[in-house]
């Protein structure tokens, strides 16, 4: 391949860390991630650079160019560790896309709206060409939680939502109460636990909120309430992520 997938694309830089995907596994997965480098060029040098073993399909600057990495029917090295609805190998199945943002190691800026655009845009384009359900448009946090914090709670999900890219719903306000946490163990964490499960989370019904759950919860609210992202399941989480399911149900019918 010497020419891009997407037209959006205004350069070739191929990175030799790939291989094929899975027999019979086509992308049907969007994952969304931030370089969390100080600068792009750098973050550019390391995802084509083979002693990185780390590669994605698309980088996306701060001005909004575009640049394709990895072919589309081939498989990145993005997602690393990481599971999804009860999947390990989410390379085979998915496409990564970089956001070049230096994260929360380096005062988290914001995203501007030249690059929100043109995420928008690429994500668009790469809908056009595979089949992706909503819920299969996840941050790197949501498949790796606790690993991973990217693209994080300064993400302007609900934008791409309005665009048609994503699943969401509009996060229950946050009260006064404490809601669940660590330590906490009776039905009510079952059913936290059953929800996130049904999502996609990579989480046991154990009834148990231990760290592994509240790591899991912040993945949740960083997505998806990132108004507090704080580990703690508050009246504002449990009822998004029921609506979250509601809206998926809806969607496929159910």
């Amino acid at each position: 391949m010497t020419t891009p997938d997407s037209t959006l694309a205004t350069e070739w830089r191929p990175s030799p860390n790939i291989e094929p995907r899975r027999e019979g596994r086509v992308p049907d997965m969007l994952i969304l991630h931030y370089t969390g480098m100080e600068s792009c060029d750098a973050a550019l040098d390391w995802l084509t650079c083979e002693e990185a073993k780390v590669s994605a399909h698309y980088l996306v600057d701060e001005d909004g160019r575009i640049t394709q990495m990895v072919a589309e029917e081939m498989r990145a090295w993005h997602a690393g560790q990481s599971r999804w609805a009860g999947e390990t190998d989410l390379n085979s199945c998915s496409i990564g896309i970089e956001i070049h943002n230096p994260g929360h190691d380096f005062d988290y800026p914001e995203f501007p709206d030249v690059q929100m655009r043109a995420v928008e845009a690429l994500c668009l384009d790469i809908l056009s060409r595979h089949a992706i359900p909503p819920a299969r448009i996840l941050a790197h946090s949501d498949i790796a939680p606790g690993r991973k914090r990217d693209p994080g709670e300064r993400f302007d999900w609900e934008r791409l939502a309005r665009a048609g890219i994503g699943l969401w719903v509009a996060p229950v306000p946050i009260g006064d109460d404490a809601g669940l946490g660590q330590g906490d163990e009776n039905e009510a964490v079952a059913a936290l636990q059953r929800g996130l499960q049904e999502l996609g989370y990579g989480v046991e019904v154990t009834s148990t909120y231990g760290k592994g759950l509240e790591q899991v919860v912040e993945a949740f609210q960083r997505h998806f309430r990132p108004a507090r992202v704080d580990g703690r399941a508050d009246r504002s989480t449990c009822e998004t992520l029921a609506r979250l399911l509601a809206a998926r149900a809806e969607a496929a019918g159910v």
